[in-house]
Formats: structure tokens, C-alpha cells, sequence
């Protein structure tokens, strides 16, 4: 008998009818002779009423009082499943992260989980009860609540199947598996059987959104092998996340992927110094500003250069305000430009390493269709292009082509799906 972590997301629990499936789904697990526990969110969107609620009391709300509120959210679904596994005929006990004991850091919206209590969890599954516990939030040491920020509740299963020593985790979202891109710009996509950690995670950073990038990151450190399922295809396997070494074969592209939540930012004229470029880095991240692009080039006057890179939308107020405030120590004549005018387009493969000819294929790819590339940034595992804002569909359907990501005979490969539930 092993132990199965299944995890649930606010659209799967969003009414009575959604959440008998819920339970229908954790019974068919537990008969098929395994011990249970599921992580749900809370239902469909009321972690969102619950934010605007508070933004209705007041427009400051202390991050504190938001963590108090927001985890009510994962205390109505628990206590709801858990009523109806136990009027399918099985039994179930709700848990919150307290009772748990889920323990953070002593930051509040974006906590990480630093451990995971097992005593309760373990006592109660050996009395055949499927253990249902909410996802999103934790406990600090000191006894304050607080919640993990986007991506939480599939972290929490993870971490909890890390500290179970779960045979798996079970992701369930309203999609069937990971695909070698968006379906809905090439239809015809493949669904992969297995993806590696480094894959989806790479994945999950440059726009996939079916899994939130942390997630990832735990299983790939805790060696948690991973499942992606859709909560309304129970019969459907999914597709398998798990360590590259445990890969049966792997492409030298694995998928592609397309983010236009990001801007760039040219500060031009820095004075070419030592330590001009940690300060405006250091600067941003004291700031909690992350930077994803960088590139540095000469600049148009002697001694000076021009910095470039990305940010995301929602931080570029806050990047230009303290690209200004540092405009007297880089260099008075510098100047701020900002481009919202882009689309990041990537490729992602385990396979691209010490595999000649990848950059330049993807690059002659994207000329051969009029697309111009604004930034390049690789790394082992992933080429990553900026182009022109309205250009992504057409770079993801032509990379498909170059790297046949969109044939039949794209085996194992990975991509962008449409927005899966990342709470």
C-alpha cells in the first residue's frame, strides 16, 4: 500500500456537484489500494472576492490581516470534501495547515514551507480515513498564520508528499496533461507521456502555466515524482514529471513557450564602471523587482553603456521609479526607455546540451518568417527570444514546424496549455 498526494484547484471544488467528483476521484484511489491525502484550494474564485472584499475596507490592508483572510478561503473546501467523501460512504478528515502543521517563514503572502509535520496525518490514514488538508497556507513557529502567494496549494501537496515520502502527487487541473505548446494556437500539439523536472520547470518560467514554477522546483529537489491530470478525465494518465535521468528517450527541443507579461527597460549611457551594474540590480531586488533578460552593449558615447532587460508588467512602475532614482550615479545624461511592445518566445529541451545548431535553427527559423529578435538570453536547457508583441503565435506555430513539436512522431516533449489552476 502506498500513499497517493492528489492535489485540487478552486475550479475543480467550485460547486456541490464538482466536489462529489473530488471525492469520487480520492475513493477511486483509495480503492485501488492506496492510502490518500488531497491538497484542495479555495472554491473557484473566492480567494479573488475575498482580496477585493478587503480592498472594499480599505485600500492598505496590513499583510497580516490578508493572510487571515485569504486562508478562510481553503477552510470552507476541506470541511465540504471531506462531508462529501464521507456521504459517498468513505471517511474523511479535514485538516488546516495548523492542525497539520505546516510550519513558513515569518513572512506574510509569500511564505516559503520550511517543514511539514507527518504524526496526525499518518495516525489518521492508518485508520482508512483519506486525509483532506488546505493548501495555500502554513503556520510560522511563533503560531501566525500565512499564505505561500501564487503557485501555493501546488506546493503544499508537493511538500507534503515529500514529507510522506508519497509514491506521487497528483496534480488535477481543468487540463489533461502538458503539451508541447498552447493548443489553441497549433491544434495540432501533443500531449506527452513524461517531461523531466528541468524541462517544466524551465517550462513554467518562460509562460506555461500550467504549473507554478515552485512547485516544480520542490519536486525536483525532494525528487517527488509529479503527475499533471485532468479533475474531469479521471480514466486520463496525464502526464508523469519526474528526473531526466528516469526518462525513457528525450528530444533535443522539448517545447515551446510564449509569455507577454514582461516589458523591457534600456537605461542608456552608464557609465562603463566597475560596480554600476550591481547597484542597479541590487537596487531592484532590494525592491523585490525580478529581473528575467539582461543584456549589456557598448554604448553610443565613449566610456559609457547601454543596460537592457525585462521585468514583469506589474513591477514597471516600481522599475522605472528606481531606475530614476539612480540616473545621478549611472550617468546624468542616461535616459529610460520602455518597450511594452514584446513577446518572449522560447525553447525548452534537456537535449539542447552540447547539441550544435539549436540557436541558429530557431534563430533562421523565426527570419524566415519576417519575425526580428530584440533580446537573446540561453541557458543549458532553453533558448529564449524577444520579438515583436503580436509575432508570438506565429513564432510558436513556426518553432512547432522547425522542431517537429506538432507530428505524430513528437514523442516526449512539453509546452504551454491553456491557463491551468496554479493556487
Amino acid at each position: 500500500m502506498g500513499i497517493i498526494v492528489q492535489k485540487f484547484g478552486g475550479t475543480s471544488v467550485a460547486d456541490p456537484q464538482k466536489i462529489h467528483n473530488v471525492a469520487k476521484a480520492a475513493l477511486k484511489e483509495q480503492n485501488n489500494g492506496n492510502q490518500v491525502v488531497v491538497v484542495v484550494s479555495a472554491m473557484g474564485h473566492t480567494t479573488d472576492y475575498l482580496v477585493s472584499l478587503a480592498k472594499e475596507v480599505t485600500e492598505s490592508p496590513s499583510p497580516r490581516e490578508m493572510d487571515m483572510l485569504l486562508s478562510t478561503g481553503e477552510q470552507v473546501s476541506i470541511a465540504l470534501l471531506s462531508m462529501a467523501i464521507q456521504a459517498e460512504g468513505g471517511k474523511a478528515i479535514s485538516m488546516n495547515a495548523t492542525q497539520v502543521g505546516i510550519i513558513t517563514e515569518s513572512v506574510h503572502g509569500m511564505a516559503r514551507i520550511l517543514d511539514v509535520k507527518t504524526e496526525k496525518i499518518i495516525k489518521n490514514l492508518k485508520k482508512g480515513k483519506i486525509v483532506v488538508i488546505a493548501g495555500f497556507q502554513g503556520i510560522t513557529p511563533d503560531g501566525e498564520i500565512t499564505t505561500l502567494g501564487r503557485g501555493g496549494s501546488d506546493t503544499s501537496a508537493v511538500a507534503i508528499a515529500a514529507a510522506l515520502n508519497a509514491d506521487r502527487c497528483d496534480i488535477y487541473t481543468d487540463v489533461d496533461g502538458i503539451y508541447t505548446a498552447d493548443p489553441r494556437i497549433v491544434p495540432t500539439v501533443q500531449k506527452l507521456e513524461q517531461i523531466s523536472y528541468e524541462e517544466m520547470l524551465e517550462l513554467a518560467r518562460v509562460g506555461a502555466n500550467v504549473l507554478h514554477p515552485r512547485s516544480v522546483e520542490t519536486a525536483k529537489q525532494c525528487n517527488v515524482l509529479m503527475r499533471v491530470r485532468s479533475s474531469f478525465k479521471l480514466e486520463d494518465k496525464g502526464t508523469l514529471i519526474l528526473g531526466v535521468d528516469d526518462m525513457e528517450i528525450y528530444k533535443p527541443v522539448a517545447g515551446t513557450a510564449a509569455d507577454t507579461s514582461q516589458v523591457r527597460i534600456v537605461l542608456t549611457h552608464v557609465k562603463d564602471a566597475p560596480g554600476n551594474a550591481a547597484l542597479l540590480f541590487g537596487k531592484l531586488a532590494e525592491n523585490n523587482i525580478s529581473v528575467d533578460m539582461i543584456i549589456q552593449s557598448f554604448g553610443r558615447t565613449s566610456g559609457s553603456n547601454d543596460i537592457a532587460f525585462t521585468v514583469s508588467k506589474d513591477d514597471k512602475a516600481q522599475t522605472i521609479k528606481v531606475c530614476e532614482s539612480l540616473l545621478p550615479e549611472l550617468d546624468k545624461s542616461g535616459e529610460i526607455y520602455v518597450d511594452e511592445d514584446i513577446a518572449k518566445v522560447s525553447i525548452v529541451g534537456a537535449g539542447m546540451v552540447d547539441r550544435p545548431g539549436i540557436a541558429a535553427s530557431m534563430f533562421r527559423a523565426l527570419a524566415n518568417v519576417g519575425i526580428n529578435i530584440k533580446m537573446i538570453s540561453t541557458s543549458e536547457i532553453k533558448i529564449s527570444c524577444l520579438v515583436n508583441k503580436g509575432n508570438e503565435k506565429l513564432a510558436i506555430k513556426t518553432l512547432c514546424k522547425e522542431f517537429n513539436l506538432d507530428c505524430e512522431e513528437a514523442a516526449v516533449v512539453n509546452g504551454d496549455l491553456p491557463p491551468g489552476e496554479t493556487k
